[in-house]
This record gives C-alpha cells, structure tokens and sequence, in this order.
C-alpha cells in the first residue's frame, strides 16, 4: 500500500519501500504499486464566463478515477503539476518505472483511455507505454516521459562532454 510523506517528514501511513517524489512530497510505494497523481488546481477557460468561474477539471477526473480504479491503482490529486497552460495534467508514475507527464486531457472524453493506459503501465515491468499502443489522448497529450532513477545508476558514464 501507498503513503504521502510531507514535507516536514510526518507520514500518514507508514510503508516500507521505494519513493517517487512530486516537489516536495514523497510519495512512498512498494515495488509492484503504480500511481495516478492528477493536478487539481489548473484552470481551464470557459468562453463567456469570469475567469474566477473557471472550469477546475481536475476534482471531476480524480473522482472518475478513483470510483474506476479503486483497489487497482492509487489515484492521488495533487495541487500543481506546473503545466497550467495543459489542463488537465496527470502523471503516471511507478517504482523502477518510466514516468509519464500527460497534460490536454478531459475527465468525460478521455476518461475510458485514461483506464486503458494506467492498467496498461500498471501491468507493464517497466512502465513503458510502446506509442502504438497509447491512446490518441496520450499520443497527443504526452509531456514528458521520465527514466526511472535506477536508469541512472545503471549507465554511471555520461557521453563524453557531458557532466556525469
């Protein structure tokens, strides 16, 4: 099971395991968990509305997600991703995986390929998604894709000019 570590170091719920951290939480996992962080606080514009009525499409898709999810993967909100000009943003994240930036992504329209692809990486040794198999919201939505930490201790020698 999962725990939030917060930035004082007070955990909620000890676990013993890998972390992935998101700024200055730590987000504790055992070896085979995959989580969902999904950034709550971007604001998507509405034409004809105040920007203080904003549409806030990130509490609508954690919901989604985790009444989809439930017992499956960790769907966790978060308060920013800082990719405020992509809403809605989410990351899929994993011990000793690959970590995905996905951003552009609606809670009703991309909800079924959101499940897809999170059942996908969560099943995945690796966490790589091959591009074939994303879903169209992924293909085009895709940030960043991250290497696992281990990625760097495994290859200590940077191509030459490079710092390693």
């Amino acid at each position: 099971m999962a725990a939030l570590r917060l930035p004082a170091g007070g955990l909620i719920r000890p676990v013993v395991g890998p972390a992935v951290r998101l700024g200055s939480w730590e987000f504790l996992m055992s070896e085979s968990e995959v989580a969902i962080f999904v950034c709550v606080s971007c604001r998507r514009p509405v034409e004809g509305r105040d920007a203080r009525e904003d549409d806030l499409p990130g509490p609508p898709l954690v919901a989604a997600l985790q009444a989809r999810l439930a017992g499956e993967i960790s769907v966790v909100p978060v308060e920013c991703l800082a990719v405020c000009k992509r809403p809605c943003t989410l990351v899929l994240a994993g011990s000793s995986r690959w970590t995905y930036l996905i951003g552009d992504l609606d809670s009703d329209r991309d909800l079924e390929e959101i499940v897809e692809a999170a059942r996908s990486y969560a099943a995945s040794g690796n966490g790589i998604l091959p591009w074939r198999e994303r879903p169209a919201s992924f293909r085009k939505g895709v940030i960043a894709r991250v290497p696992p930490r281990a990625t760097a201790a495994a290859n200590p020698a940077a191509p030459e000019g490079l710092p390693s």
